[in-house]
């Protein structure tokens, strides 16, 4: 059966993308995949498909999502909008979330691009901030001072609109592909939160966090305890190591006590 979404349910994921895409500028962090993915499937009405989505895109991005000196990573609207609408509206024609996260990088890439251009083309609103300033326009000074706010919105809301009212389009994007190679993206989308993941852990990783990849390992290898089963086993030696930095630092309080005076 083919997946139809109405203007209403387009205008609304075109309004929570504005919304979410905005409020990075806040700090915070709507503009994650998981968030846009679990709206996303609210409005369509398929939350767990949102949700395995969100999780997929929130993996690879451990390590997409970081950008190294001056490089720019993929935008997360594009597994967080795009590939949550093609995961959810084309699951009728055998599309996967694997797949769906794998089509969804050209997307992001060209996403942060066009936010890249709205950056250079708002690059000169400081300078006329400041001169709206000295020459005591204050409303001026104020519409200047919201206008990157604004362009946020207008290009959340554009890109949220246009994925939602064209699925007929990412249908047809997506069967120009042949069998073949989209058997090779699902196998792909599979890779990229393990590759993400492991990515972020060539940055992080220290020997001293060996043991607890090696526990965590076992956890589930050996002893087949569930993911939350790891965390609370995680949190425990999270807590250990917390409470032990503490005594340590108390100790070291003590020693460094002023004993000059005889006292």
């Amino acid at each position: 059966m083919e997946f139809t979404v109405s203007i209403g349910s387009a205008l609304l994921i075109g309004l929570i993308t504005a919304i979410c895409f905005a409020g990075q500028l806040l700090g915070i962090y709507t503009n994650r995949v998981l968030v846009l993915s679990f709206f996303v499937g609210w409005v369509l009405g398929d939350i767990p498909t949102a949700l395995t989505m969100g999780a997929l895109g929130e993996l690879a991005f451990m390590g997409f999502g970081v950008g190294a000196g001056g490089t720019v990573p993929p935008n997360p609207m594009g597994p967080g909008i795009v590939g949550t609408i093609m995961a959810i509206t084309l699951k009728g024609s055998g599309m996967t979330v694997e797949t769906a996260l794998a089509l969804s990088y050209p997307f992001a890439v060209l996403f942060q691009l066009a936010i890249t251009a709205t950056y250079t083309a708002l690059s000169g609103l400081p300078a006329a901030i400041n001169k709206a300033i000295d020459e005591e326009k204050y409303g001026k000074f104020k519409i200047l001072s919201n206008a990157t706010l604004v362009a946020f919105l207008i290009i959340g809301f554009s890109i949220g609109f246009l994925s939602a009212i064209s699925i007929s389009s990412l249908q047809s994007f997506v069967e120009a592909f042949p069998v073949w190679l989209i058997d090779g993206l699902t196998v792909a989308g599979g890779l990229l939160p393990a590759v993400g993941f492991a990515m972020i852990m060539s940055v992080m990783l220290k020997k001293e966090y060996i043991p607890y990849i090696l526990l965590g390992y076992v956890c589930i290898a050996y002893l087949n305890l569930p993911v939350m089963g790891v965390a609370v086993v995680g949190a425990v030696f999270g807590l250990i190591d917390y409470f032990r930095n503490d005594d340590v630092v108390a100790v070291a309080v003590v020693d460094e006590e002023d004993f000059s005076g005889g006292i």
